[in-house]
């Protein structure tokens, strides 16, 4: 391994535990304080305030988020293979939890997109 490749794999290992940091800090916060939003949020939360007081930029972590983001199906397979469990369920009741699956996916969607037009506007508004 060169010195190079050694100092990319180094860096990409911490912004990963930086990473992981803040995931367990949401989750022992959320469980200590008995909140129903779960630790990944609150730990997104604490990623965004980070950020928000410009402790850490954005860039300086983004090896580490785009691998994580490259990988993202990983994740989702263990849930995926769970629903081979739930056939009869999924037969029965199929429509309905694509139809709470679809609502809840264009609900995000459009709160993410008014959210991101409205901090545009106030930042143009105040950066002016």
């Amino acid at each position: 391994m060169t010195a190079v490749s050694f100092k990319k794999f180094s860096r990409l290992l911490a912004e990963l535990g930086v990473l992981l940091v803040l995931y367990l800090l949401g989750c022992q916060l959320s469980a200590w304080l008995h909140w129903p939003i779960p630790g990944g949020v609150v730990g997104m939360a604490l990623l965004l305030l980070v950020f928000a007081t410009g402790r850490v930029k954005p860039a300086t972590l983004q090896t580490g988020a785009t691998l994580l983001m490259a990988e993202m199906l990983l994740f989702f397979i263990p849930a995926l293979m769970s629903l081979l469990d739930y056939g009869p369920l999924l037969r029965s009741e199929g429509w309905r939890i694509l139809l709470v699956i679809g609502a809840s996916t264009l609900l995000v969607m459009l709160a993410t997109a008014f959210t991101v037009e409205w901090a545009c506007r106030w930042r143009l508004r105040h950066d002016a």
